[in-house]
C-alpha cells in the first residue's frame, strides 16, 4: 500500500531513446544493416521452410464439425496455461490459492478458467434453484431472495480487478518465487453482471442506526468480513456472471459480492446473508487476519484499498527472451483500487532512468490497463521495472520505502516496484535492487 502521494512530476527521462520507430528513423548503419540481415535471412528462409513451401495435414483433411466441442475449449498448443499452486504454501488445498498465469496473458480481461483462486474451505457445490440470499439485521422488513428474484431487479456490467490483499506477500523480505504468476498472479480482471448491492438494500429499508454490512458466504468456512455502508450503497455488485457466463464454481457461483478496488477477502463468494448492523463486527478475518503487525507493536487494520501497482509481465522469469537481439516489446499490467492508471514508467537499469510506457486498450477505474514499451534490446544485461500512479496522486513506492512505513512484519498490501534481471541469454531472474 502506498504511504506517499506524489510531490511533483516523476524524474525526468534521462535513459536513451528506447522507441523502435525512432531507431528505424535515425537511419543508422547498424540498425539498417541489422534489417538488411533479417529480410534476406526471411527471403532465404521462405526457400528452404517445408512448414510453407509443402502442404501440411491440416492443409489436407477435413477437421472436427461445429457440434465436436460444445463448450468451445483452448488448443492443445496452449494446454501450458494454466493455474499453478505452491504445494509447500499451505497445509491443504482446500484453504489455500492458486495463481493466474500474467505472463501468458495479454490485454486487460482475464480469462474465466484461468481466474486465480482463494478459498477458505474449499469450492461449495450449490445449486442455484436451492440458493438463497438473506437481508437481515437494521432493515425495515427482513428479506429473503431466490436466484429468479434477484436477476428481476436492474443489473449492471463493470470491469474490475480483484486482487487478494496477500499478493505479492511474500516479496515483503526479499526476492522469495521466481515467476510473475507467483509474485503477483493473486489477480485478475473480468466483466461482471449483477445488481447494485444498494438497490436490495433499499428494497429491504436500512434503519438510519445501520452503518455496517456484513457479508457472508455459503461455503464451509462461512466467510465474513465488516463493509462500511458507504462503500455498500456506492459501487458494491452482487454477481451472477463473469465475463458474460455464470460465475464458475471456484468463483462463487452461483453469486457472490463485488467490492471494487477492495481486498480481494471482502469480495465474499456463495453470498447467503447480508446483516446490517450500527459497528463493525471484528470476524476473525478482518482481525488475526488480513492485518499488518507494525514494528511499533500495532496493527493495521481496515486497510481496504488496494493501492497503485504494477509488474512486467513480458519479459519475466517465466517468459524469457526468445529470440536474442533485436526489437522487444516490454509488456505489463497496472492497476489501482483509488480509479484509473494515468501513467506507468519503465526502467531498465534498476530505476536510474524511467521511460513512460504506452497505454493501451480500455482505461477503466478500478481495472487492469496494459501497458507497453517498445526497445531496440542489444543483448545487454537489463533490470526491468515498472511504476504505476493513478488519478488520486498517488505513485508506487519502493519495497525500502514500504519497509521503513511499516517494518518487515507485513503480509498484505505488497504493492511495492518488482525487478526483473534479464541475462545476455535472455533468462530471467527475480532480483530486488537496494
Amino acid at each position: 500500500m502506498s504511504d506517499k502521494k506524489a510531490s511533483g512530476q516523476p524524474p525526468k527521462d534521462s535513459g536513451p531513446d528506447m522507441n523502435r520507430r525512432t531507431l528505424l528513423k535515425a537511419g543508422l548503419a547498424t540498425g539498417g544493416a541489422a534489417a538488411s540481415a533479417a529480410a534476406l535471412s526471411g527471403a532465404a528462409m521462405a526457400d528452404s521452410d517445408r512448414l510453407i513451401t509443402e502442404i501440411q495435414d491440416w492443409n489436407r483433411y477435413l477437421g472436427d464439425g461445429v457440434q465436436a466441442n460444445p463448450y468451445g475449449m483452448p488448443s492443445e498448443f496452449e494446454s501450458h496455461v494454466v493455474r499453478r499452486d505452491v504445494e509447500w504454501l499451505t497445509a491443504s488445498t482446500e484453504s489455500s490459492i492458486n495463481f493466474t498465469p500474467l505472463h501468458e496473458l495479454d490485454g486487460i480481461l482475464t480469462p474465466n478458467g484461468l481466474c486465480f483462486e482463494r478459498h477458505h474451505g474449499g469450492v461449495a457445490e450449490i445449486s442455484p434453484a436451492d440458493h438463497r440470499l438473506m437481508i437481515n439485521g437494521l432493515v425495515d422488513t427482513p428479506l429473503v431472495f431466490t436466484m429468479e428474484d434477484l436477476k428481476r431487479f436492474p443489473r449492471e456490467n463493470r470491469i474490475y480487478f480483484l486482487e487478494c490483499a496477500a499478493n505479492s506477500g511474500m516479496e515483503w523480505r526479499g526476492a522469495q518465487l521466481n515467476g510473475c504468476q507467483y509474485t503477483h498472479g493473486m489477480i485478475h480482471c473480468v466483466m461482471y453482471t449483477g445488481v447494485p448491492l444498494k438497490y436490495l438494500l433499499e428494497e429491504a429499508g436500512v434503519k438510519t442506526t445501520g452503518k455496517w454490512v456484513m457479508p457472508e458466504g455459503a461455503d464451509s468456512s462461512a466467510m465474513t468480513r465488516s463493509i462500511p455502508m458507504e462503500k455498500a450503497l456506492d459501487d458494491c455488485l452482487v454477481a451472477f456472471k463473469m465475463n458474460g457466463e455464470a460465475l464458475r464454481p471456484e468463483q462463487g457461483y452461483p453469486l457472490r459480492l463485488v467490492v471494487p478496488g477492495w481486498e480481494g477477502n471482502m469480495w465474499v463468494k456463495w453470498l447467503r446473508r447480508l446483516e446490517v448492523g450500527d459497528q463493525p463486527w471484528h470476524q476473525r478475518e478482518e482481525t488475526s487476519k488480513y492485518t499488518d503487525l507494525l514494528a511499533s507493536g500495532k496493527a493495521r487494520r481496515f486497510t481496504w484499498v488496494m493501492d497503485a501497482k504494477s509488474v512486467v509481465t513480458n519479459p519475466s522469469p517465466q517468459a524469457p527472451i526468445p529470440h536474442g537481439k533485436g526489437p522487444l516489446v516490454i509488456s505489463g499490467v497496472a492497476w489501482s483500487g483509488n480509479g484509473k492508471i494515468t501513467r506507468v514508467d519503465v526502467s531498465i537499469d534498476g530505476g536510474r532512468n524511467w521511460k513512460t510506457a504506452r497505454l493501451d486498450g480500455p482505461s477503466l477505474p478500478k481495472a487492469m490497463h496494459r501497458f507497453y514499451l517498445d526497445i531496440d534490446w542489444d543483448g545487454s544485461e537489463l533490470l526491468l521495472q515498472s511504476r504505476a500512479m493513478d488519478e488520486e496522486g498517488f505513485f508506487q513506492p519502493t519495497k525500502d520505502e514500504l519497509r521503513i512505513a511499516r517494518g518487515e512484519n507485513s503480509i498484505y498490501h505488497n504493492n511495492g516496484i518488482q525487478t526483473w534481471h534479464v541475462k545476455g541469454d535472455g533468462t530471467v531472474e527475480n532480483v530486488e535492487v537496494a
